[in-house]
């Protein structure tokens, strides 16, 4: 069976969220780059892969998907065993925990966490615009107060969705991995319990993995 295809950059924090899943139930896949300098991306060949010209897109035999999430769905639905069940669609109330964290990454954690690494890190690196403290600022008053959250219920769950592994931790990863290297990665030392779930997610041999190809600069 060939190996499935992901295409667009190790780099980026879409492709990694599928790259870790794939890791994560041992499946071959491929992975093509996509040159955005080149404007690959809105190339005829990708519009094809993903219509709205972004990454990551996935190509398993005839099958093309777009949209990260949707796509590590697929991936965990299809390569799903007893040992690798990061869905738990088999247990109504664990999915739907996990569900709910994978939210809550979307719609809070995500939105609080990230500027600041397009600020520290991709505006100035990448493209040489300076960093604007004052959206710095405003973001990480948002983010403590996310991360309060978490450190209270991280203090009676190992992991998000309960006292196991899922989908929701991983989703966390390529962001939470770029934010530690900023200035601010720091700021996890004040909650225990986030910073000790964090350690977990970074000891896994699926993210150890990514995580060596997605060093990312210190600002």
């Amino acid at each position: 069976m060939a190996p499935v295809k992901v295409f667009g950059p190790a780099m980026s924090t879409n492709v990694a969220r599928v790259l870790v899943c794939l890791e994560e139930v041992g499946a071959e896949y491929e992975v093509v780059n996509i040159d955005f300098q080149a404007q690959e991306h809105k190339s005829p060949e990708h519009l094809v892969r993903n219509p709205f010209g972004q990454i990551p897109a996935f190509q398993d035999g005839d099958l093309l998907l777009f949209e990260s999430r949707a796509i590590s769905k697929y991936v965990l639905r299809k390569y799903k065993t007893d040992k690798v069940d990061l869905l738990r669609e088999g247990n109504l109330k664990e999915a739907a925990m996990v569900d709910v964290w994978t939210e809550v990454d979307a719609h809070t954690y995500n939105p609080a966490l990230s500027p600041i690494v397009y600020e520290c890190l991709i505006n100035p690196m990448m493209r040489g615009i300076p960093t604007n403290q004052k959206v710095v600022d405003e973001s990480l008053e948002k983010l403590k107060k996310v991360l309060e959250v978490y450190e209270a219920h991280l203090s009676k769950h190992k992991y998000l969705a309960g006292d196991f592994i899922s989908f929701a931790d991983l989703n966390h990863f390529p962001y939470t991995f770029y934010f530690m290297g900023t200035p601010h990665a720091a700021l996890f030392d004040s909650y225990p319990h986030v910073k000790a779930w964090w350690e977990r997610i970074m000891a896994r041999p699926s993210v150890q993995k990514l995580g060596a190809s997605m060093v990312p600069p210190k600002a």
